[in-house]
């Protein structure tokens, strides 16, 4: 099934069926009828019903009165994807990607709300800076947005003013310029004189430059590995989580890397959380001699064993989250003779579909991916009324089918680039309609609904992040 039929009921005459390219204003509430419904803990056939942007009723009768009826026979409706690491490159790198286009790649792969990283040109290190990129945002996409703030090693005061923004991104290693925060003096100031939750980078430069100079000549890309090796992680990981540790303060490591780095979340606290990237479950070094620097990205991909044992630390709650870190190049910067070609890769399109192959093969369940993908972002960055298809959250909502297979390929990305590191692989189970505040806003048969606009995310740090909001992270 690759289509959603629609079907209008009107009291005292036959139903009309019809497809319609996008929703009826006029038509404010809607049932999903006889859908398989991704809860928290279950999947349930039921008819969920939907008004103004909001959750009515997830066990909805089949007959419930409605304006709008979307037939779900065959498919699942699941909470929509949040997307807590993406690279969107405006301003300053729209040759790459911008806003339109990569919120267009988020609705073509379920992905309803992004928090989008500082490090444009200029780079978000103001609350200014934020407005402007936030402006950008009502102006140009289809989903749901955020912007983190970005630390510099003499901006604490600016975060410590900040509020309403999803945190405060630190680059440890593997940034230049202001964005390159390394000095512990500097880290312990933002530690201690802010209240946002932190999330970082780590990779320790020291170590990174070391390397690179015990290398310095190499073209070959596989070196990208030796350069950003496994103690580079560790040592960067180690020391923020001891910050995090010290102070207290909510932390979220992103896209782990090493098996290494498990050791060191293996003892939970309040405070900490931490992720995984599809590229670190899904490529290894062994790729390199067929993708070359298609998959060269910071922190490097490492061996076979990180990809099963980082899968194995989603399954065992050791890593609460999956994200993409979606930082497109275009193929002829990446195209450049190792080292000058860029770290990056883009992902937001295909992490979906990605993990829902991984359901039909059996290794994990349909709620798992949801609870990473969905319900654990919400928690750890405070994203009210988003995660969950339950009473009273938003209506954003992607139907998938877990029987279609669809081949990835390059041309009919809508990431800028137009290339994924997983062309030409098959894939089954994708998203077929993508929905915001209860608006189409993608369709698989039809396309976009261009018009339609996503909205700010709202943030509510007080009430305490992932580790407690065990039962959601609730709405108003």
């Amino acid at each position: 099934m690759t289509g959603v039929t629609a079907q209008v009921s009107h009291e005292d005459s036959d139903p009309t069926i019809f497809t319609p390219r996008f929703w009826d204003d006029l038509m404010p509430r809607t049932l999903f009828r006889n859908a398989s419904v991704v809860l928290a803990d279950t999947v349930t056939e039921s008819s969920v019903l939907i008004e103004d942007g909001k959750i009515l009723d997830v066990a909805a009768s089949a007959d419930a009165a409605s304006d709008h009826v979307v037939d779900c026979a065959g498919l699942h409706l699941m909470p929509g994807v949040i997307d807590d690491q993406v690279h969107f490159r405006e301003p300053g790198l729209t040759h790459k990607e911008d806003l339109s286009t990569a919120s267009h790649a988020c609705a073509a792969g379920g992905v309803t709300s992004f928090l989008e990283m500082p490090n444009t040109k200029p780079p978000a290190v103001t609350l200014d800076g934020v407005r402007a990129k936030e402006q950008l945002a009502a102006e140009k996409s289809l989903v749901n947005y955020g912007f983190y703030i970005g630390a510099t090693p003499e901006n604490a005061a600016e975060l410590a003013k900040v509020t309403d923004v999803p945190g405060i991104k630190i680059f440890i290693g593997s940034s230049t310029g202001n964005l390159l925060v390394d000095e512990q003096e500097a880290l312990e100031r933002i530690f201690a004189e802010t209240t946002l939750p932190i999330c970082a980078h780590c990779e320790d430069e020291q170590t990174v430059r070391a390397n690179a100079a015990r290398l310095a000549g190499t073209t070959d890309v596989a070196d990208h590995s030796r350069i950003r090796d496994v103690q580079a992680a560790v040592i960067a990981t180690r020391r923020a989580t001891d910050l995090a540790r010290r102070y207290k303060h909510r932390f979220h490591v992103l896209h782990v890397s090493t098996a290494a780095e498990l050791e060191i979340l293996a003892d939970p606290a309040p405070y900490i959380t931490a992720e995984v990237c599809l590229h670190h479950v899904f490529f290894n070094v062994d790729d390199y001699p067929r993708l070359g620097t298609r998959i060269q990205m910071n922190p490097s991909i490492k061996s076979a064993d990180d990809n099963r044992r980082l899968f194995e630390a989603l399954l065992d709650g050791t890593i609460q989250v999956i994200a993409t870190d979606h930082a497109p190049h275009t193929l002829e910067e990446k195209a450049a003779p190792y080292p000058n070609s860029p770290s990056g890769l883009p992902a937001v399109e295909n992490s979906l579909a990605l993990m829902l192959d991984q359901v039909t093969q059996g290794r994990c369940t349909i709620n798992q991916v949801a609870s990473w993908m969905c319900d654990a972002p919400a928690r750890v960055w405070g994203i009210v009324g988003k995660g969950r298809i339950e009473n009273g959250y938003d209506a954003d909502l992607v139907l998938v089918d877990l029987e279609k297979q669809k081949t990835i390929r390059d041309a009919e990305q809508h990431t800028k680039t137009k290339w994924s590191p997983w062309d030409s692989v098959t894939l089954t189970g994708w998203p077929v309609a993508t929905y915001v505040g209860g608006h189409k806003v993608y369709d698989a048969d039809n396309g976009f609904d261009e018009p339609f606009r996503g909205a700010k995310l709202r943030f509510d740090h007080s009430r305490g992040g992932y580790w407690a909001t065990t039962d959601g992270i609730g709405t108003e």
